[in-house]
């Protein structure tokens, strides 16, 4: 199907030069071509625009209407085409970035200044919560997304990684004595996080694959990480957490890390999504690639 724009310039500059191969020449164009766009324009108001000879064009009433309308229409088209399409090349408009709360709070909002000292015509709006949200449906350019992707038809880059942690605090160890195996676990008080695959309130999961489970209970479950952090440190129970969350606590002496006989499992990696547009906008490839620069090659929190 042929686009209304380019028929209502074939016609504007035909109009105006009297000949629609100078049209052809002027929109690069080849003259059958320039023919289809005016004959598909014509066909869709049901009117002649030009009366046609073999040294020139004259305009029918209908067509010098529709000049007119073109005059006023065309030259504000052409710029909005102009400007969403330099958003392309140069980084510009409002960028809507969603990350889970911790996440977002400890690594990402830091680095907004330095971002914005970097692209000061992208204004960011950053989304902070611990669901896994839609970017299409609510309208986000991207997201962090913690742990294995699931939606194969997004487009996804690593950002980086993070291993699993089992941690409590000093005093909690002194009382209930540290688990030397990753089915002591099932004697212990376990905080959990409702969401995670991983630490699920009812079970653990070890082992490279997560095939080493172990059936744990605690008094306290939070669909926020830092929550459970708060209570661990103030000695309620044992922690299985990325070490993006806790890694602050223990390098305050505020939690302790056990190395336990299976390795911890496999978090999933941390990675930005994006919907799959062929050819996403400058502002969001500049945060791609703001943020991947950040976190390599050692996140922050890395102990």
């Amino acid at each position: 199907m042929l686009d209304r724009i380019t028929g209502m310039q074939v016609f504007s500059r035909a109009a105006n030069a009297g000949s629609l191969s100078a049209a052809a020449r002027q929109l690069g164009l080849s003259p059958a071509m320039a023919t289809k766009h005016l004959d598909a324009v014509e066909q869709r108001l049901g009117v002649r625009l030009f009366h046609r000879s073999t040294r020139k064009l004259t305009l029918t009433e209908a067509g010098q209407q529709y000049l007119e309308a073109c005059t006023r229409l065309l030259p504000d088209l052409e710029e909005a085409e102009a400007s969403i399409a330099s958003q392309r090349v140069e980084a510009t408009g409002l960028l809507r970035l969603n990350s889970p709360l911790s996440f977002g709070v400890r690594y990402v909002a830091p680095l907004i200044p330095a971002f914005s000292k970097q692209h000061p015509k992208v204004t960011v709006d950053l989304g902070l919560n611990d669901r896994v949200i839609d970017l299409t449906e609510e309208g986000w350019d991207l997201t962090i997304r913690v742990g294995h992707l699931k939606d194969s038809r997004l487009v996804s880059r690593r950002l980086t990684e993070s291993a699993m942690i089992v941690c409590a605090a000093p005093g909690y160890w002194a009382q209930h004595g540290r688990p030397k195996l990753w089915s002591d676990l099932r004697n212990h008080n376990c905080l959990s996080v409702c969401f995670s695959n991983i630490s699920r309130p009812e079970e653990w999961r070890f082992g490279k694959d997560g095939d080493k489970r172990v059936a744990v209970k605690g008094t306290l479950r939070a669909n926020n990480g830092d929550a459970l952090v708060a209570v661990a440190v103030a000695g309620l129970g044992v922690l299985y957490e990325p070490e993006f969350i806790v890694a602050d606590a223990i390098r305050r002496g505020e939690l302790e890390r056990v190395t336990l006989d299976a390795s911890t499992a496999n978090l999933g990696g941390i990675h930005l999504v994006r919907s799959p547009d062929r050819a996403p906008p400058a502002k969001v490839r500049v945060m791609i690639d703001f943020l991947v620069a950040a976190f390599n090659p050692r996140p922050p929190w890395a102990l």
